[in-house]
């Protein structure tokens, strides 16, 4: 989690915040399931908000060997990716 945190995240930011489409990030660590004592589904989300899919596919993919590249540095779970669209935010 340090290396994600404090390494790959800065870097990721780095990058894809330099594109005019991006409009933000967060990142969170799971702690808990539902259940009492379960655990988490997620052990870490990070969400990057973008103008738009394209925008985000624009900034991404220039980046998408270093980015994936270091992921080995950090975890051995195969990651899981989605693209959605934002209907509310506050």
């Amino acid at each position: 989690m340090r290396y994600y945190v404090e390494t790959h995240m800065p870097l990721s930011i780095e990058l894809l915040s330099a594109h005019p489409g991006f409009k933000g990030v967060s990142v969170e660590r799971g702690l808990a399931g539902p259940e009492p004592g379960s655990e988490a589904a997620y052990i870490a989300m990070c969400h990057f908000s973008f103008a738009s899919m394209e925008s985000f596919m624009s900034a991404f993919t220039p980046h998408a060997a270093t980015l994936q590249g270091d992921m080995p540095n950090y975890t051995d779970i195969q990651p899981l990716i989605q693209i959605s669209e934002v209907l509310i935010s506050r």
